[in-house]
């Protein structure tokens, strides 16, 4: 008995301990949910130093010692060179500054304020921003694109250019919608864009594209399939072979056109066909209104094509890569990498994952090489 006891009393320590270890860690974690849900934070990057980087480290490989040591010197004098017409600038900006405080104070700071920005101006190089997207079915990468654009419109001048490397298969109407509208922001403001395509940008991704005023593509990049497709299972056999009723109440006519458990009817289907006619309209128009030299009734059917194939019927302006498009640039813009990086949830990461892996799969259905 005193055995019994004594293994009783030992029992509750151990379970007093894991249920307070147990309570600590699911607080950590409600927590870190918590603070995974609160927005996200901006990344910039001046992806121009590391191509420079790359380039100077491939020059220096194919070099002798001496012609190497030759080589860094003469960049140390360009950095240092770099670098005093920098602090250069800097220094009259200042002198300017302090000149114009000698006169009406609002004055000075408006004057001052556009002295340094044609000085800046003058010394800078144009910009070219790089954005990404990589679209889902449901579109959800709009939010971060959005921010991305927003960020961009706030800080980007006349000379400046935008490229937005654009992969999607496609997805839903809304969504595609949403994310068109957020690209057509830098053609409402004349600034120079262009979308790169290298491995897909159909359907919805299409729709996107063609808000660009100039779109490039790899050359067995997917283009196309301008059309609109919607497909529903119908389990009412089943349910009745089972003796299992369905009850669907609805006001107005075509609130339900085509339901999964109940009984559809030919008027149903007949409206549900126009709904589709309708939005295949809305997308012809719009891919017409962005890129009117396309003849839109031989390539809006729904078919897709490779790159090559979609050159010669408008669809594409030029062949090439992302990776080519930056590096035409590299001489002549200093090239800025901004992306969106939204915390997220560790259920959200193991969605995304899952997501992923299903559609790795019935890639490896489709077509392939």
């Amino acid at each position: 008995m005193n055995w019994f006891s004594e293994y009783s009393l030992f029992l509750a320590e151990t379970a007093t301990v894991v249920i307070a270890i147990l309570a600590i860690l699911i607080f950590i974690l409600s927590q870190r949910r918590k603070s995974a849900t609160v927005g996200g934070r901006l990344s910039v990057k001046d992806i121009s130093q590391e191509y420079e980087q790359v380039k100077d480290d491939m020059l220096m490989s194919s070099m002798d010692e001496l012609e190497a040591k030759l080589f860094m010197k003469d960049l140390k004098k360009q950095k240092k060179l770099e670098k005093k017409q920098a602090k250069l600038a800097a220094k009259q900006k200042k002198k300017q500054v302090k000149n114009q405080e000698k006169s009406d104070e609002k004055s000075a700071l408006d004057n001052a304020t556009k002295l340094a920005e044609n000085n800046i101006d003058q010394q800078a190089k144009p910009k070219l921003f790089v954005l990404s997207f990589n679209g889902s079915m449901d579109a959800h990468e709009v939010e971060e694109l959005r921010q991305e654009i927003t960020a961009v419109l706030a800080v980007i001048k006349p000379e400046d250019e935008v490229v937005v490397k654009l992969e999607s298969p496609g997805g839903v109407v809304h969504g595609y919608g949403l994310a068109a509208s957020q690209l057509l922001r830098f053609r409402q403001r004349n600034i120079p864009f262009t979308a790169v395509v290298d491995k897909v940008a159909a359907s919805g991704g299409y729709m996107m594209a063609c808000t660009a005023s100039k779109i490039i593509a790899a050359p067995f990049a997917i283009v196309g399939s301008i059309g609109v497709v919607a497909q529903i299972p119908n389990f009412n056999r089943l349910l009745k072979k089972h003796d299992v009723d369905i009850e669907l109440q609805t006001a107005g006519a075509y609130k339900r056109t085509l339901t999964m458990f109940g009984e559809n009817t030919d008027e149903g289907r007949q409206k549900f066909k126009q709904e589709l006619e309708e939005t295949h309209l809305l997308f012809k128009g719009f891919v017409k209104e962005y890129r009117p030299n396309v003849d839109i009734e031989q390539v809006a059917t729904g078919e897709h094509w490779f790159a090559t194939q979609a050159k010669d019927k408008g669809l594409v302006d030029e062949i090439s890569t992302s990776d080519d498009f930056i590096l035409s640039h590299l001489d002549t813009h200093k090239i800025i990498s901004v992306s969106y990086l939204r915390r997220q949830k560790l259920s959200e990461k193991l969605a995304k994952n899952v997501i992923k892996g299903v559609e790795r799969l019935f890639l490896r259905q489709g077509n392939g090489l």
